[in-house]
C-alpha cells in the first residue's frame, strides 16, 4: 500500500518507525478502516475564543480545553475528485459535549503537492510540508487558501495559522503519541492537543458519508 504521505516522503519514508508507517499506509484501494481510541491533554488561547465557537459548526476547531480528554480517531483512504485521499476523523469528548475534528489529505500528483481539506466542506486549504525526524513523522503547513465555490482565495501569511503535528510510536507503551499545535503570527496560541492512543484496523467494505467529510475536488488549488 502507499497512502497520500508516502507519495510525499518518497525515499524518506523508509525512515519511518514501522507502526507510524502502517498507520498511514491506508489507501484507496484498502478494505479497512483505522480506529483509534485514547486521552488529550487540550489547550486554547482565551484571547481566540469567539473565533472557535463558529468553527464547531463545521467540524473544525472547539473553544473547549482540558486534560485526559476521551478522544477517538478514524481514518480511511478512497479517490476523491480523482485524488488519492485519506480522511482523518478526530472526536473528543467534553462530558456531554462530543467535539469533531475533520480534515481530508489529499494528493496533487500532477504537481507532487499534499494538501489538507480542513473540517466539514473543506473550507479551509493549507498545502502540508512532512518530513522524518528519528522515525516520527512531523508535518508542518504551508500556504492556505479559503475555498468558496470550488474558488480558492490565498490567505495572507500574517493571517494564516501554522500548524505542527508530531506522530511518533512508543515501542515500551505500545502507544501512539501526536502532539498538535496552532498558533498564528498575529493571535498566538490557537490550541493544542496531546496524548497517546492506540490503533487497530476494522474491516470496512466502503467508506461511508461520515468518513468523507470533503467532496467537489476536480479543482486543487494553483501552483
Amino acid at each position: 500500500m502507499t497512502g497520500v504521505y508516502e507519495h510525499a516522503l518518497g525515499a524518506a519514508a523508509d525512515d519511518l518507525h514501522p507502526k507510524v508507517r502502517e498507520r498511514y499506509a491506508v489507501d484507496a484501494d484498502d478494505d479497512t478502516i483505522g480506529l483509534g481510541r485514547g486521552r488529550m491533554d487540550i489547550t486554547r488561547g482565551t484571547h481566540v475564543l469567539p473565533a472557535l465557537y463558529p468553527m464547531t459548526a463545521l467540524n473544525l476547531l472547539f473553544p473547549e480545553a482540558g486534560h485526559d480528554v476521551p478522544f477517538t480517531v478514524r481514518t480511511a483512504g478512497f479517490r476523491e475528485g480523482g485524488h488519492e485521499a485519506l480522511a482523518t476523523v478526530r472526536e473528543f469528548e467534553f462530558g456531554d459535549e462530543r467535539r469533531r475534528f475533520d480534515s481530508l489529505t489529499v494528493w496533487d500528483s500532477e504537481r507532487d503537492r499534499l494538501f489538507d481539506f480542513l473540517g466539514t466542506g473543506g473550507h479551509l486549504v493549507s498545502e502540508l510540508q512532512p518530513r522524518v525526524e528519528a522515525g516520527v513523522l512531523v508535518v508542518e503547513s504551508g500556504a492556505q487558501w479559503l475555498r468558496l465555490g470550488g474558488r480558492y482565495r490565498r490567505i495572507p501569511d500574517p493571517l494564516a495559522a501554522s500548524v505542527e503535528v508530531r506522530d511518533r510510536y512508543d515501542e515500551t507503551g505500545e502507544r501512539y503519541h501526536v502532539d498538535a499545535t496552532i498558533e498564528n503570527p498575529l493571535a498566538g496560541h490557537i490550541l493544542s492537543y496531546r496524548g497517546t492512543f492506540t490503533q487497530e484496523s476494522e474491516p470496512a467494505s466502503t467508506v461511508t458519508d461520515d468518513l468523507r467529510p470533503t467532496s467537489g475536488l476536480d479543482r486543487l488549488p494553483p501552483g
